[in-house]
């Protein structure tokens, strides 16, 4: 087989992207998601335009048993994943601490944080035993500084730049690569989810200048992947051209 890709979220956004990205320079890939119509989409258009494998698994990262069981139970040729992309994550909900929705807060820490750990926890110790592999850990430049009402949304994003360090330190003497790619404003179903399907809220949002898409935040996850072997990136913040701190941006 091909170098195995595996993109978590891969359904829309970022980790759709992704998964065109990777398809197009030969890797082969596990794709996971909720929505498995979705998911099927996906893998017949990759595989009728790349000629890849595609193996899908439709389940939900924050449920620890089916992440653990399903990785586990990979078929032997798909098991040495070379590449794992944590890009499943979400913001829900935009309020004070005083008047935020605890459902909202536990759905965030559950996909932003949990979710992320599960899913590494199953597929990096076979990286180590193979001593090669790539983490890359999608972060937010809401991981970099607090927003008024990102509160815990940030929080969770905070969290991501803490472990892709401590990832960094706990496998570097195993040979394998942990990068955190930080995007700020990217134009996806992410407000749209934040804002809970108010799509005139969610559109407000992008305008006035042109924001990151998805395929921006995805050439510079394959970027940081093929860099030649003594060579690592540990963080990248990522920013559209109008946009110079989480909360400053030059708008028409």
């Amino acid at each position: 087989m091909n170098k195995i890709t595996l993109i978590t979220g891969a359904t829309a956004g970022i980790g759709k992207a992704c998964a065109f990205r990777f398809a197009k320079k030969g890797h082969d890939l596990i794709l996971t998601g909720r929505r498995e119509a979705r998911l099927q989409e996906l893998s017949a258009q990759l595989n009728e335009k790349y000629g890849i494998k595609v193996l899908i698994l439709a389940f939900d990262i924050r449920d620890r048993k089916a992440t653990t069981e399903v990785i586990a139970g990979l078929p032997d040729e798909w098991k040495n994943i070379r590449i794992l992309i944590n890009n499943a994550g979400l913001a829900s909900g935009l309020n004070t601490v005083q008047e935020g929705d605890i459902d909202d807060w536990e759905r965030m820490i559950d996909t932003n944080i949990k979710g992320l750990l599960y899913m590494t926890r199953a597929v990096l110790p076979r990286m180590v035993a193979n001593k090669k592999g790539h983490v890359i850990n999608i972060g937010s430049i809401a991981g970099k500084e607090v927003y008024p009402n990102g509160n815990v949304y940030c929080a969770t994003k905070f969290a991501v730049d803490a472990l892709t360090k401590g990832m960094r330190i706990d496998t570097v003497q195993h040979g394998i690569k942990v990068t955190q790619i930080a995007p700020g404003a990217v134009e996806t179903e992410f407000s749209m989810v934040r804002f809970h399907g108010d799509a005139q809220r969610a559109k407000t949002v992008y305008e006035g200048y042109e924001p990151l898409r998805s395929e921006d935040v995805a050439e510079v996850v394959f970027f940081a992947t093929s860099l030649p072997r003594h060579v690592n990136i540990n963080d990248l913040v990522l920013m559209p051209s109008r946009q110079a701190s989480a909360m400053i941006m030059h708008k028409d």
